[in-house]
């Protein structure tokens, strides 16, 4: 199929692009990567009457570290991570998530920043950026804006921003040498969306938990960090029957969606086993 008729637009200051959504707002989208909008818009779920393509914008196509963050600019492409950046366990955890994201084409074109954009609830990056609490910048004619990861996603395809905003930049925190971290996900094939996937996060210190993240996606409307699981952990020696008792908190905690795919109940039993999982392979 082919999309309904748009106009095209292809700004090359973020100042046009500001401008252009000030004056289209609720008529425009975004054209970053377009792996997403692209197909929608094909299928007609889509039909935006006006395309920013934001491509020729120069400068954001960066990645760099500041004040304890790594920066991700709004051109970013998947695969920029596919090997490690910095020093950093952060760097680790994003080469070995981009791996599960589609297939080599879709990492290669789509971006980072627009996968957040989108708020898929199956996104890999909406996961990491919900369970690591992100800052997202965004950007309008009214100056910028600083939304943290859970204040920014809303529900399922629905985020925090205006329609005359552009998202420019993820903050993602540095984790520390002390950091571990295991990534889990569960899908019918490779490349297929997930029906959960879970990220731990830990901070050990002389063989106890010091800190822990947990972060649910793929499994209800949005990515989601399970506070009371990571208190569970908090200050605990690592044993099976800690892991069992975090990973039971967070299939509680999750509200599963239910579709053609998969029941509430076999999504929620999921959750526990990868959290789990996941869980186990920090320890490991």
């Amino acid at each position: 199929m082919k999309p309904a008729a748009f106009e095209y637009h292809a700004p090359r200051t973020l100042a046009e692009v500001t401008a252009l959504l000030h004056r289209l707002a609720d008529e425009a989208r975004i054209l970053a990567g377009g792996q997403s909008l692209v197909p929608t818009m094909n299928l007609r779920l889509a039909r935006p009457a006006h395309i920013i393509d934001i491509n020729r914008v120069a400068g954001l196509d960066y990645i760099s570290t500041r004040d304890g963050t790594l920066r991700v600019g709004a051109l970013v492409r998947h695969n920029a991570f596919a090997t490690p950046l910095t020093d950093d366990p952060l760097s680790r955890l994003l080469t070995t998530v981009a791996e599960y994201i589609g297939h080599l084409p879709i990492r290669v074109r789509g971006t980072f920043a627009g996968s957040l954009a989108h708020a898929d609830p199956a996104s890999e990056w909406c996961l990491v950026a919900a369970t690591l609490e992100a800052e997202i910048v965004a950007e309008s004619r009214a100056g910028q804006r600083l939304i943290p990861a859970s204040e920014f996603f809303v529900a399922s395809l629905a985020t925090a921003l205006k329609p005359d905003e552009v998202l420019t930049e993820v903050r993602l925190p540095l984790l520390g040498e002390t950091a571990r971290f295991g990534f889990e996900e569960f899908s019918r094939r490779v490349g297929d969306f997930a029906l959960a996937m879970t990220l731990a996060v830990l901070w050990l210190e002389k063989g106890r938990i010091e800190k822990a993240r947990i972060g649910i996606g793929g499994a209800a409307n949005r990515a989601l960090r399970v506070p009371d699981a990571e208190e569970a952990l908090r200050g605990r020696t690592p044993s099976p029957e800690l892991l069992r008792q975090a990973a039971d908190i967070a299939a509680a905690a999750v509200n599963p969606v239910e579709d053609i795919h998969a029941s509430a109940a076999y999504r929620r039993d999921l959750v526990r086993a990868l959290t789990r999982r996941a869980l186990e392979r920090a320890l490991a």
